[in-house]
């Protein structure tokens, strides 16, 4: 846990006091808030409701959504701590490079042209270079010949990291690391979990093979001998006056016969 001044251990029991919460649950949101540069803050204190996430001037989610006293409570919290964080040094300086530091890149990277934060995310562009902390662990990234803008979380199913440049917007993932790991994803609190339950198979009665049927040809009635007798009497008429030739005749008596 990090080192608080004196100022920082006087805000703690204050609000502490104030919110009627224990000091590890308003020293937890401070950290929240601390990561999100005063921002917002992604959280999972169970005495605020478990899982959450702040946004200042933005949205407030709790774990229980209808608890509107609740939202209020951790608004109202992280608006104070933001505002301690902002008025004087909360946390002893931390030796750069070391975990917890505001200086949290290696020292041989010097001063960064950029930096920002989001949720437990910190990143510093440097020339080639681009370090990311994310869950305390950091990165270092060679650029290429990519200009850095910025880098963000996205809030998908791998939380996967993304940076902008002149080529548009690619995974951090594209980039070869100089040193430290690929970082792993975190969980991200203001989505609740769900772990779907197994469908019930419900058993089904075996068919019976059915044996596949031979069409019939259907009967032919005396009505209809009669009526292809009939259309054959009206083609000897038409050959007869000439309507038709005797190929046309024969054929398409032939045809009809076939109807028998």
């Amino acid at each position: 846990m990090q080192n608080l001044t004196n100022y920082g251990q006087q805000l703690v029991n204050n609000l502490s006091a104030k919110y009627n919460l224990s000091y590890d649950a308003v020293m937890h949101m401070l950290i929240s808030v601390n990561n999100g540069a005063g921002s917002m803050a992604q959280f999972n204190c169970p005495e605020l409701g478990g899982g959450g996430q702040w946004m200042r001037g933005g949205m407030t989610m709790v774990g229980d959504m209808f608890n509107h006293g609740l939202k209020m409570t951790v608004d109202n919290l992280c608006n104070d701590l933001a505002n301690g964080l902002s008025n004087q040094l909360v946390f002893a300086e931390i030796p750069q490079g070391m975990p917890g530091s505001s200086m949290w890149w290696p020292g041989d990277l010097g001063q960064p042209f950029s930096s920002g934060a989001q949720n437990n995310l910190r990143y510093a562009v440097f020339p080639n270079r681009l370090a990311v902390e994310l869950n305390g662990q950091v990165t270092v990234y060679d650029t290429l010949d990519n200009n850095i803008g910025g880098v963000s979380q996205q809030q998908g199913s791998d939380n996967s990291l993304t940076f902008s440049s002149q080529y548009g917007t690619l995974s951090v993932n594209s980039l070869p690391i100089v040193s430290g790991n690929p970082p792993l994803p975190s969980t991200n609190f203001a989505q609740p979990s769900y772990t779907p339950e197994p469908e019930l198979q419900t058993p089904q009665t075996p068919q019976t093979p059915q044996t596949p049927q031979t069409p019939q040809t259907p009967m032919m009635t005396t009505s209809s001998v009669d009526d292809v007798i009939q259309l054959i009497e009206k083609l000897a008429r038409l050959k007869e006056i000439g309507a038709i030739s005797e190929q046309d005749y024969n054929t398409k008596k032939a045809e009809l016969l076939t109807r028998i």
